[in-house]
């Protein structure tokens, strides 16, 4: 049994330039022939649906329904839904940003979030500085705002903040920086405290833009919470992205960004000519449910369920894999990164692995620089235990298998 990723049929009238450096989602292609029920599947970056608070979002749509049906389906602000805007406000100021209403944006996710900043910011052959490795669905965008890169490295840390300095000797200043400090997508490591500081330092020194997209923050399973980058800047110069696609439902597509009025403003004016408003009754139904929901607790299950299951895939992959491979130690979020043997590729082991009825996703699209094929990208959060020990087996029987 061997998948076969189908070609696109060329498009029946010429496409703009930028097309040609837009890219389909690995991860999403891999979904299609990855997602059949016989096979275990480690690719998506899904939360766990027996998780999600169905019959409480099913009660507060109701609830819209009966008491604000009108309101709900008309029209609304771009900014958003006031309520669910100050809720988001008094959430962060718990966590030592505080922002008014002005300086909250909803966004159809954070995705949007990473979009609308790119339009705003970015004019073809603008710079942004990304990790090696970096969020896929980030490098799409900004290539097809026709920006080129400028590549940090990465350790268990984080970004190498260290390696700043050097990029503006190079003579090209950079116009954004952009990175997931917390858990982040693909490596699953966080930014240290050190780092954070001294980024932000750095940003503030040089008016250099940080993009910062956190849709994991909360789902820290071990360890201390650290500051974001937001609450450590007095200038103005981080913006952040934050969702409740990994807390709640991503169907819900409810995200935000916050920053300064002088850069949500454009942001607002960008997104009403893309799409008007985020959905009105989801907005609404959203606040609803956060003004009686325990929101904490929930996220306290979501927090034990997954350090349980990366626990496991930890263990799992200590018992099975063979030696010299090597992998992350997350302390929340939803991914491990796993670096294979020397001279192995996880492109090579795709369809051997699907062969096995185990699936994940090669790591080489997530590099901005020059692509890197002995990494291989897992996700937790989306199976139960007994099923993580399982497909480990089978991965660990592919690889060593590979490598004689």
């Amino acid at each position: 049994m061997t998948a076969a990723i189908n070609l696109p049929v060329p498009p029946p009238f010429p496409l703009a330039q930028r097309m040609s450096r837009m890219k389909d989602s690995v991860t999403r292609e891999i979904l299609k022939v990855a997602e059949r029920p016989d096979v275990l599947s480690f690719a998506g970056g899904l939360p766990a649906p027996e998780l999600f608070p169905v019959e409480a979002i099913a009660q507060a749509h109701a609830e819209v329904f009966a008491e604000e049906g009108r309101a709900a389906l008309q029209y609304s602000t771009t900014e958003g839904y006031g309520p669910l805007r100050e809720w988001i406000c008094s959430h962060l100021g718990g966590q030592g940003l505080h922002a008014t209403t002005e300086q909250v944006l909803i966004t159809n996710g954070s995705q949007q979030g990473i979009d609308l900043v790119a339009k705003v910011m970015l004019d073809p052959g603008d710079v942004v500085v990304v990790e090696n490795p970096s969020y896929l669905a980030a490098l799409q965008t900004f290539s097809g705002y026709e920006a080129s890169y400028a590549v940090v490295g990465s350790d268990d840390q984080g970004m190498r903040v260290d390696e700043l300095e050097g990029l503006l000797r190079g003579g090209r200043k950079p116009k954004l920086i952009y990175l997931v400090p917390n858990f982040q997508n693909p490596t699953g490591t966080t930014l240290s405290l050190e780092r954070r500081h001294a980024l932000v330092r750095f940003a503030q020194r040089h008016r250099i833009l940080i993009l910062e997209d956190n849709p994991y923050g909360e789902l820290r399973f071990r360890g201390s919470h650290l500051p974001s980058l937001a609450s450590l800047d007095t200038e103005g110069v981080v913006i952040t992205l934050g969702t409740f696609s990994k807390t709640l439902a991503p169907g819900l597509r409810i995200g935000w960004a916050v920053g300064p009025c002088e850069l949500i403003r454009p942001l607002t004016v960008v997104k009403q000519s893309a799409d008007l408003h985020t959905a009105t009754v989801a907005q609404r139904a959203t606040a609803r449910l956060l003004s009686r929901f325990d929101y904490n607790a929930n996220l306290d299950k979501l927090r034990a369920v997954y350090g349980e299951r990366c626990q496991a895939m930890l263990a799992s992959l200590e018992k099975q894999m063979p030696r010299g491979t090597r992998w992350t130690q997350p302390d929340g979020g939803m991914f491990v990164w796993v670096e294979l043997p020397r001279g192995m590729s996880a492109d090579t082991l795709f369809p051997q692995a699907l062969e096995k009825r185990v699936a994940f996703v090669p790591g080489s699209p997530f590099f901005a620089a020059e692509p890197r094929s002995e990494f291989m990208r897992l996700n937790f959060s989306n199976r139960p235990p007994e099923l993580i020990e399982e497909g480990m087996r089978r991965l660990g029987t592919v690889i060593a298998a590979a490598q004689g």
